[in-house]
């Protein structure tokens, strides 16, 4: 899931902005044709996390969305597994990821985001319990922060592109670091196994989502219970404090869903940030939580695909539908029909839903750098798929690495067609 927030982390507005807040009158002419030049040097491309890969495609933002280069994120992999080895507890963790949530493989990359500048791309890298930052230019790592421990998770980055938020899953902890540095500039605790994370669009809060536990097999309703304290964790972006706690367990009962999970999956905001449409685990749909009543105002069931089995446990880590982004005007959702293998385009004042795109297990739904389009990651697939939000009908497939997952929307130089050591 992907929340709405500012894709352009290096506008010309912004570069503007921040000389005539350091520099005087003086110098702004001089410093503005500088930052007019620096915005003119990048180009806004994606990041495709292939997890099982341990790679992440660059590709355009529009158009045809083709391939611009392809970087590997794990150029440390003989270091990190010989230190993995050496320790019996992360050598089962490590296992432990394979065989669980990976379904069988190391989960290499899950999110990434671009520094503000174009120079390089920061990553958390589950199996490694980690998140690192890469040079796009070299390949090489910048620097590298150890996660509180054994997993990385789900990322978010600030509205100024100069803080990247990570969510520690196995230590219920959310870490706040420096992009540029990969110093911690705070952390929070949360629920248990934390999972998204959201920066409101004016950078003052950060919101968490806590799923529990995933991985077991105790999927019937009655047993939800089992699945461990999943709730939203609010707060104050600048002094990491809680601000709020939101369960949707009671949301949930106080509208007739007793029986629906509580685990809040993808999630994305209102333009406007007055509602947040959000998909829990088991559940071939979407809710309407609108922010300032507190409540669940409206739930949307989507089409299911017959041939989806109906054993819950078959269901990829207790997802059904995961993977959820809003076109910029706010009038069209794209969900991710993950394990009903579609796509589609929802109309937000309607709820109804467009053409169902066959995908193959689609993971993650976001929006295009123009945003016309919604792009899906097809993790059954390798590759990914961009819909048009105005028709709902799909325009193009690229095809990407083994399992590409999580998208995001940044920079790298105008030139660059991948690192020099790739």
């Amino acid at each position: 899931m992907s929340a709405l927030r500012p894709r352009h982390l290096c506008t010309l507005a912004a570069a503007v902005a921040l000389t005539f807040t350091l520099g005087g009158t003086a110098t702004a002419a001089s410093d503005r044709t500088a930052a007019q030049t620096a915005a003119a040097d990048l180009r806004e491309v994606m990041f495709v996390g292939n997890n099982w890969d341990g790679t992440a495609d660059v590709i355009k933002s529009t158009g045809d969305f083709a391939k611009v280069g392809r970087i590997n994120v794990v150029p440390d992999k003989d270091a990190r597994m010989a230190e993995i080895n050496a320790d019996p507890i992360k050598w089962i963790y490590f296992q432990a990821i394979r065989n669980g949530v990976g379904e069988g493989h190391d989960q290499f990359v899950d999110d990434m985001y671009s520094t503000p500048d174009g120079r390089s791309v920061v990553v958390s890298r589950p199996s490694f319990a980690d998140v690192v930052s890469i040079d796009l230019a070299t390949g090489n790592i910048n620097w590298r922060f150890p996660v509180a421990g054994y997993r990385s998770d789900h990322m978010a980055v600030s509205p100024d592109g100069t803080r990247v938020a990570v969510s520690a899953s196995t230590a219920n902890t959310v870490h706040v670091l420096d992009i540029d540095t990969g110093k911690q500039l705070g952390s929070f605790a949360t629920g248990d196994k934390p999972h998204e994370n959201i920066f409101t669009r004016d950078g003052k809060y950060i919101w968490n989502v806590a799923i529990g536990d995933v991985n077991t097999a105790l999927d019937d309703p009655w047993l939800d219970w089992t699945k461990g304290d999943r709730h939203i964790t609010v707060v104050d972006a600048t002094t990491y404090k809680q601000v709020k706690v939101i369960d949707m367990r009671q949301r949930l009962d106080a509208i007739g869903l007793t029986n629906f999970s509580d685990a809040v999956r993808p999630a994305v905001f209102s333009p406007d940030e007055s509602k947040l449409y959000f998909q829990v685990s088991f559940f071939n749909g979407f809710l309407e939580y609108d922010v300032a009543s507190d409540r669940i105002t409206r739930a949307k069931t989507l089409p299911m695909n017959p041939a989806t089995s109906t054993d819950r446990t078959t269901w990829v880590n207790d997802s059904r539908h995961h993977g959820i982004s809003m076109n910029p005007s706010g009038t069209k959702l794209c969900v991710a029909g993950t394990m009903d293998d579609y796509a589609t385009v929802v109309d937000r004042a309607t709820l109804q839903e467009g053409p169902l795109v066959t995908a193959s297990k689609p993971y993650w739904a976001t929006v295009s750098g123009d945003g016309k389009d919604c792009i899906v990651s097809e993790s059954g697939a390798d590759q990914v798929t961009a819909i048009d939000f105005a028709t709902g009908q799909k325009t193009v497939s690229v095809p990407v690495g083994d399992h590409p997952q999580r998208v995001r929307l940044g920079h790298v130089e105008a030139n660059w067609t991948g690192p020099s050591t790739s």
